[in-house]
């Protein structure tokens, strides 16, 4: 059994390890152009095709037919070969979304809802809201209800992001400004990549509800893969590979003073969980081809912070990595999206008399006890966790790995 995924840039996806933890069929990637797309539907090497943006409508004239959700919903995200050659298509995103929006726990019969967008992915989330007893509005760029004209829906208790703003890679993008929307409970963003959008980093500042689209993304691929295998799956199963998948994907980031074992600590955990250690101020170094000292005595720190936001922009949008982030990083609020985008943040704490000022300009310049007062608030802004680091490292190491697995 050969399935896969049909879109038109797919370098990201993580389709093929969802479905390598539901089935046992071989999974592609299928990049094609427009123009390719004909072809590929009628003479293509598949059994089972999932379809992502910007072809889930565009698949539906090449089909022999369509389930009865498909038809009504007008989009198409799951393809089957029939055993005579025939190709029926289906739409799962719509148990995938109405996955989602039950365990948001967001209420939304008799609200307001916004569903940003008119595309594809829009149909099946309006169609989930509608049954669910919510008022929806729909946004777009050009029609009755727009972004110009939003001050029409600041009674919205929720907002639903069915729009590629703000995903990989123009990550730091949102379609919207959340502070004007007073009566806000929740926001969904169907985006995945990264795993925390400006949209869902803005709805957390709030202290409302805040949800990505990976779990919409598993729900579908299982409802996908019993339409390949055409055989039931218990939904137990989404739970299991969201979890796995999350974990696989979160960085692991260390904050705190220059000289609290950062590195030290990040190396022992990149080795037990088998990830890629990457400690930042050396790649700012290797990047810039001088010290930081060197840095600061020639350029100051201004300089150095630029450099070091260029970095953490680029780390930051990567997975799966474990970084130790220099110890002056808190001190640029620009730097907090950069790094929760797609991580948990550990602050790791260490008694001032035992940190270390050798190679460290601010620690050398500055009195320590002062230096930690100044950015102690700092620090507890960006950390989602806190851990002590007085003792072994391997205690250390253990402790965060407790932490990240209980809230994963």
């Amino acid at each position: 059994m050969n399935c896969g995924l049909l879109g038109r840039k797919l370098g990201h996806s993580y389709s093929p390890q969802i479905h390598a933890r539901l089935g046992s069929y071989r999974y592609d990637l299928f990049e094609k152009e427009p123009d390719e797309l004909a072809g590929f539907l009628k003479h293509g090497d598949f059994t089972g095709l999932n379809v992502t943006v910007p072809y889930k409508k565009d698949v539906i004239p090449y089909l022999d037919s369509l389930s009865p959700r498909a038809e009504k919903l007008g989009a198409v995200n799951t393809i089957v070969r029939r055993p005579d050659g025939t190709l029926v298509g289906h739409n799962t995103d719509y148990f995938g979304f109405q996955t989602m929006l039950q365990r948001s726990g967001l209420n939304v019969a008799g609200k307001k809802v916004l569903v940003l967008g008119s595309g594809g992915a829009s149909m099946p989330v309006r169609a989930v809201l509608n049954e669910a007893g919510a008022r929806v509005t729909v946004i777009s760029r050009s029609g009755e209800n727009n972004y110009s004209n939003l001050h029409l829906h600041a009674d919205a208790a929720v907002i639903v992001n069915t729009t590629p703003v703000g995903m990989y890679p123009n990550v730091g993008k949102t379609p919207l400004n959340l502070d004007q929307f007073p009566a806000l409970e929740g926001v969904l963003d169907i985006i995945f990549n990264p795993a925390r959008t400006r949209l869902l980093m803005d709805a957390e500042k709030r202290g409302v509800v805040a949800m990505n689209g990976l779990l919409m993304l598993v729900a579908q691929a299982k409802e996908s893969a019993e339409w390949f295998t055409a055989s039931p799956i218990d939904n137990s199963i989404i739970d299991r590979v969201y979890t796995s998948l999350r974990r696989q994907m979160e960085n692991i980031i260390l904050i705190g003073m220059p000289g609290c074992g950062k590195s030290t600590v990040g190396r022992v955990l990149a080795e037990k969980l088998g990830r890629q250690f990457v400690d930042a101020d050396q790649v700012l170094v290797q990047n810039a081809g001088r010290t930081i000292p060197e840095i600061f005595a020639a350029d100051g720190e201004a300089e150095f912070r630029a450099l070091e936001t260029e970095t953490l922009e680029s780390l930051g949008r990567q997975s799966a990595l474990v970084i130790a982030t220099g110890g002056g990083c808190v001190t640029q609020p620009r730097n907090y999206p950069l790094l929760r985008q797609n991580g948990t943040i550990i602050l790791l704490n260490r008694d001032v008399e035992r940190l270390p000022t050798d190679g460290r300009p601010l620690s050398q310049a500055n009195p320590l006890d002062v230096l930690y007062e100044s950015r102690r608030p700092l620090y507890e802004a960006f950390a989602d966790h806190q851990v002590d680091n007085n003792g072994n490292p391997d205690d250390t190491v253990e402790q965060i790995i407790r932490l990240w697995e209980e809230n994963a």
